[in-house]
């Protein structure tokens, strides 16, 4: 008996050298060190995994307003320039407080103001001399009377609560001009504007957004929102959205718990053995484990993308073990003992399991192209976890499967498996049937055609108002929704920067092009107002002149225009004054309005730019967001281009045969335009959040056809039809392939439960597209193949050459 199985095993290691040609050599020459030596690989596996597990449990949330942005931008690039001066108009947290009970000229809302005024100026990372606030000295009122311009601080020195004294601040907040940015309209609420500092003066160390937003939420929202008192604290701003984001990606230990168990049980299920359970739970477990060391070692964090890589590197880990499981049930029903049963699993897979996770790895790798911080340490990251998945199920597994086996349950599982009628894969066969094929193949041209036309809506950035990264009823777009609703400033800021000689940029053609650019951009839809150094300079110019509307215009006399310009804040022009922001104040953030904006200003500054005066896009949040809208609309075709054809290549260069590469790759094809139209019906735009899914999809999505024509043409080989080798195929590694689709599925599907509604979308997304992948391999491969490749006409032409 055991003759007849080391005789079939040598004919299993005969037509893997076959299938595989040179790339067999590898497995030949790392298989006999691999088993002669399992001892040494396991020592050599627990020390690494203890070092790993050390550096593991040292990884710590990381997140960074440059991380999230495309730093080598020409708008990020300009931003960054002048980015102390364009401080107050791009990272800032705006917290508004407000009295439900009252107004703000309420004596306790006021000195309860001035506390939270002071806790704020005192949180680190906040830029202190920008922070603004009613009770701040750079917040004043300007007057126009018989003697002359007065003014001060809104709230005068010595405030005492009386009703004179908060009379008086009420004149002053009329007076200030601040009625709509600073104070709501309905007089109930006011806000606290406070720029943030990348990085701290004194230690130099990156900011935490995550403690950042602990901070708000402890020192400021709990200490002082009070529904006795009436006081309501609303937090809005890049650093609160990715603090939110932290906060909601703590949840991911309970998913991975709920993830775990659910693919234990699947796991179990189909093995019937609680041996190899076990040993697929650990050693992917340990992917885990070593892929988060790895990456604590290079220096990143976790941010909240790339805190899912755990998750994935998890699930593609018992996806591919689902096939070992399979063949080493098989192996064992054949009678091969243990050891005999690992070396063939090992023969059998290393090849086609290295290629599929090859693939994975190119998928990640490409999303490289999209130069933004976050998305390229995501990339790094899963190519790191498919690495060590590679190491954990291409040597550990076979390895302890040679010490522990599977149960007998398992080898009676898989003999009722083999005995079983098996309807569904008869049916399933039927495609490698020619006309049935071009039935399959027609349908999929349909979908596709349909996929085609919706996908064309797609648009590149965010769809909705608020953050969409954070779901529409969440605690944040709350929030934002009452700034929105009660100030007419708008927290979308695009900003322009005007560039001229120094000491010009209050000169009258500065300010003449600067009032045209304003003019026009007012006139754009989604625009609600603009500002700029020009537009306090007219209300100075006026003021001086007894308040005279006549005098509220441009001046063409330089000392009229320079006294104007001493009087406004620094904010509004540079040190030097080489540089002037123009504010535009939007509507929303949405994709469309954006590329208007940016459509419109470019034509300006095409226009109109000349050698001593230059229009500069962008700065401000919205001026950021679409720095990043466009890197990603033209990061998006090169970076599919590469994903297709360095997945086709490796495919190409496993099978030898575009046909065959046609057929694994069409299917994936179809199933990202599919994602492309659910997108569209989901009302998803492409964006940092969405863009890595279809990287993603593509690159675990190829695994399934890998490994089944893989075992395919191990039929074919062997003799059989088409028909009767995808039959085979399908009871075999079909029935794995259909697990490891479910598997996959259940390990993203979880996410839909996150607070965070971008882990959401990827999860159903990466769920859709794993579960048609799937499908569409199990259905359109052999399809393909009867069409393209028609295995049964050549090999009947090669018989009849032989007898000729």
């Amino acid at each position: 008996m055991k003759k007849t199985n080391s005789t079939e095993s040598n004919q299993e290691i005969r037509g893997e050298a076959e299938l595989h040609g040179n790339a067999s050599m590898v497995e030949r020459f790392i298989e006999p060190r691999l088993f002669g030596h399992r001892p040494l690989v396991l020592v050599l596996f627990m020390l690494a995994s203890i070092w790993l597990l050390w550096h593991a449990s040292q990884l710590r949330p990381d997140a960074s307003f440059q991380k999230m942005v495309p730093v080598s931008h020409p708008y990020i690039a300009n931003y960054l320039k002048y980015e102390a001066e364009l401080r107050p108009l791009g990272n800032v947290v705006r917290i508004v407080v407000e009295n439900t009970h009252g107004s703000i000229y309420d004596k306790q809302y006021l000195d309860t103001l001035k506390k939270i005024t002071d806790d704020v100026f005192y949180i680190p990372g906040v830029d202190r001399g920008n922070m603004k606030s009613l009770w701040t000295p750079n917040v004043n009122w300007v007057e126009v009377t018989e003697a002359g311009m007065v003014g001060g601080p809104i709230i005068p020195d010595g405030f005492d609560g009386s009703n004179d004294m908060r009379e008086q601040v009420k004149n002053n907040v009329a007076r200030s001009g601040q009625i709509g940015s600073l104070v709501a309209a309905d007089g109930k609420s006011s806000i606290i504007l406070v720029p943030l500092l990348e990085s701290d003066p004194q230690t130099g160390t990156k900011l935490d957004y995550g403690l950042l937003s602990e901070r708000l939420e402890q020192k400021i929202r709990a200490r002082y929102e009070n529904n006795d008192t009436g006081l309501a604290i609303r937090i809005t701003g890049f650093a609160k959205v990715v603090g939110d984001l932290i906060h909601g990606a703590k949840a991911v230990a309970l998913f991975f718990a709920i993830t775990f168990i659910l693919t234990a049980l699947i796991l179990f299920a189909y093995s019937r053995c609680w041996k190899s359970t076990l040993i697929t739970l650990f050693c992917c477990s340990l992917a885990v484990v070593w892929q988060m060391g790895i990456v604590h070692l290079i220096g990143f964090g976790l941010d909240p993308y790339s805190i899912l890589v755990p998750f994935l590197t998890f699930a593609i880990g018992v996806s591919h073990a689902v096939q070992n499981i399979n063949t080493v049930a098989a192996a064992r029903l054949s009678g091969l003992n243990d050891m005999e049963t690992a070396r063939l699993t090992f023969r059998q897979l290393f090849i086609p399991g290295s290629v599929a996770l090859l693939c994975d790895a190119i998928g990640f790798s490409t999303l490289l192209v999209i130069k933004i911080g976050v998305i390229q340490e995501l990339a790094i990251s899963a190519s790191i976890g498919v690495a060590v998945i590679i190491l954990t199920k291409m040597f550990l597994l076979p390895v302890l499967m040679s010490y522990i086996g599977v149960t007998e349950s398992c080898v009676a599982n898989q003999r009722r498996r083999e005995q079983g009628r098996h309807r569904v894969a008869h049916w399933i066969s039927r495609c490698a049937e020619p006309r049935y094929a071009r039935v399959a193949v027609a349908l999929a041209a349909l979908v596709f055609g349909a996929a085609w036309m919706i996908k064309a809506d797609l648009r590149i950035g965010d769809l909705d108002p608020g953050a969409p990264e954070l779901r529409p009823d969440s605690r944040y777009n709350r929030d934002n929704a009452y700034v929105s609703a009660h100030y007419s400033t708008s927290t979308d800021v695009f900003v322009v920067t005007v560039k001229t000689p120094k000491d010009e940029c209050g000169s009258y053609p500065v300010a003449l092009l600067v009032d045209r650019f304003q003019w026009e951009m007012e006139n754009v839809d989604g625009v609600e107002s603009t500002a700029s150094l020009f537009t306090g300079m007219k209300k100075i110019i006026s003021a001086t002149n007894g308040g005279d509307l006549r005098w509220q215009a441009l001046s063409r006399n330089r000392y009229v225009s320079n006294a104007a310009h001493r009087m406004l804040p620094s904010e509004l022009f540079s040190n030097d004054c080489s540089m002037l922001p123009v504010l535009i104040f939007l509507h929303d953030h949405k994709a469309d309005t954006l590329s208007r904006i940016v459509a419109a200003s470019e034509q300006f500054a095409a226009q109109n730019n000349t050698d001593t005066i230059q229009f500069t896009l962008a700065a401000g949040n919205s001026g950021i967001e679409a720095a990043t809208n466009i890197v990603i609309r033209q990061a998006e075709p090169e970076m599919l281009v590469l994903v297709y054809a360095l997945v086709a290549l490796l495919v190409l260069w496993e099978f030898r045969s575009w046909r065959v590469m046609l057929c694994i790759m069409l299917p994936l094809y179809i199933t990202s335009a599919l994602c492309e139209a659910i997108m569209v019906k989901l009302g998803l735009g492409v964006k940092v959040a969405t863009l890595p899914v279809i990287a993603l999809g593509i690159g675990i999505g190829v695994d399934y056809g890998i490994y089944i024509y893989n075992r395919l043409l191990h039929y074919l080989n062997r003799g059989y039809c088409l028909k009767e080798a995808y039959f085979n195929t399908l009871t075999s590694t079909g029935v794995a392939v259909a697990l490891t689709g479910v598997t996959l599925s259940l390990g993203v599907l979880i996410w839909v439960a996150s607070e965070i509604k971008f882990q959401a979308d990827m999860g159903l997304l990466l769920t859709f597209m794993f579960l048609w992948n799937m499908v569409g391999a199990i259905v359109m491969i052999p399809a393909l193949a009867a069409l393209l490749v028609n295995p049964d006409k050549n090999r009947v032409e090669k018989t009849n050459a032989a007898i000729n």
